[in-house]
């Protein structure tokens, strides 16, 4: 269908035309995730990119405990749910069983970064053909609000009413340039859906991550940087704005190793 730009059927007139094509991974069911969420727009770009790649087909997706599990509502791929954390561990044994398959991991901070340390650790560590998408909100989301890992400096939530304090919890973790480190991760980066520039850097990072899981078969990450307002306590577009403005300065974006087109020294650490 053609549709104007707010929505409603085009008059005739060409200038007004904006034709809206849902990808074909991506299942036609209205989204159940709290206005400002995220998620959404990362779904789409992987059912983009995928099937942009041909890989759906071929696809075995892990989603884990929170609110990556319900990749599974939207995303037309075959899934496995694994318990909370547990996402690379499930996928390595995915890729050991299949090697002929595409291997997805999709989790949040709280997944990867807390409860799942050691299993995204290691699974890189081992170098696993899988390609892992990471949506970092600072937070949890699915249960309350709750400080993760990753929640800034400062940052109010329901375990810390009174704002992070590193005396007290700690420094906010890099994890995906903790992971860079391991000679065993081909592709490391971090994007961010704060707007509509951010959101296409993003999912040319998530196409290299793919593409170097095909080519070369090891470990890749893309850590995308999202929103959660409800968990903020914040409007949808007031997270945005805070997503643009400050997130990077804690989680800085780009390419933070491609030993594929960068290589790394001897020794394996990146440059």
């Amino acid at each position: 269908m053609t549709l104007t730009r707010d929505g409603r059927p085009t008059t005739g007139w060409p200038e007004a035309r904006v034709v809206y094509r849902r990808p074909d991974l991506l299942s036609d069911v209205s989204t159940h995730y709290c206005p400002g969420c995220g998620h959404g727009i990362v779904h789409r770009l992987l059912a983009e990119v995928l099937g942009d790649l041909g890989l759906g087909p071929r696809t075995i997706a892990v989603a884990p405990v929170g609110c990556a599990v319900f990749a599974y509502d939207y995303l037309r791929l075959d899934f496995v749910e694994a318990p909370h954390g547990r996402a690379p561990a499930v996928a390595t044994g995915v890729r050991r069983v299949r090697p002929d398959a595409f291997v997805l991991a999709y989790q949040g901070d709280g997944d990867l970064a807390a409860i799942g340390t050691a299993e995204i650790v290691h699974a890189a560590a081992r170098g696993e053909a899988i390609t892992v998408i990471f949506v970092n909100n600072g937070i949890y989301g699915m249960t309350g609000g709750q400080m993760a890992p990753t929640t800034l400096l400062g940052q109010r939530t329901t375990s810390t009413p009174g704002g992070r304090d590193a005396r007290t919890a700690g420094y906010p973790l890099p994890i995906t340039e903790m992971l860079a480190l391991l000679p065993g991760v081909g592709y490391a980066a971090r994007g961010s859906i704060a707007d509509p520039a951010s959101v296409g850097k993003a999912k040319a990072m998530i196409r290299r991550a793919c593409e170097v899981q095909v080519a070369e078969r090891v470990f890749a990450i893309v850590e995308i940087l999202s929103t959660c307002p409800v968990g903020w306590g914040v409007t949808p577009r007031e997270a945005a704005r805070h997503l643009a403005d400050d997130v990077p300065a804690t989680y800085p974006l780009g390419v933070i190793v491609d030993r594929f087109r960068d290589p790394a020294p001897a020794g394996g650490a990146p440059r």
